[in-house]
């Protein structure tokens, strides 16, 4: 790991992300379980409990950034990529920009467990094939993120527990151990 990625969650480095959440209005944008700043401090922190790297673990706090298919809002436009690089560095942002690209009609119905399963990309329609580290961290937020949400909004959890519940069971061994166990 590069050094200037290898402290994201500690000192300095944690502040200035929680800086960069709020400055965009994360604290101001309700989100279940309050406002989407807590939400993504506790997506951090169930990735942390689970053992995540240092590079998840801000990947998952930083994941809604550019919005997601289920978030619309945006704290910045995908054409100012180059600010949270240079925030975050290059590898948690590739996992942002994976998690806030992923047409998730498209890609849930494919994870099947495999390490290969065509990922598409709803910014762009196109579709790749992501190495299996990245789709490990891809599901690991996306697990964490789910568990969170449906912990904080009963009816969300009724509609949607099931099927998440599918989705991780199906990710099988390509999740983590931790987040496969909901």
């Amino acid at each position: 790991m590069a050094p200037a990625e290898q402290h994201h969650l500690t000192g300095r480095g944690r502040a200035a992300i929680e800086a960069f959440l709020y400055d965009r209005g994360a604290d101001g944008m309700p989100h279940p379980g309050g406002t989407l700043l807590a939400h993504l401090g506790r997506v951090q922190g169930l990735l942390a409990d689970w053992g995540a790297d240092a590079v998840v673990q801000t990947a998952g706090l930083c994941h809604a950034t550019y919005g997601t298919d289920g978030f619309a809002p945006a704290l910045l436009p995908l054409s100012d990529r180059a600010t949270l690089v240079a925030l975050i560095g290059e590898r948690a942002e590739a996992l942002v920009h994976l998690y806030a690209s992923c047409d998730r009609g498209a890609v849930y119905p494919r994870i099947d467990g495999s390490t290969e399963f065509a990922f598409r990309d709803r910014f762009t329609g196109r579709e790749t094939y992501p190495p299996a580290d990245r789709l490990r961290a891809f599901l690991d937020i996306t697990a964490a993120n789910e568990l969170d949400v449906l912990a904080h909004n009963t009816e969300l959890a009724e509609r949607y527990g099931p099927g998440l519940h599918a989705l991780l069971t199906r990710a099988g061994t390509l999740l983590s151990p931790q987040p496969a166990r909901p």
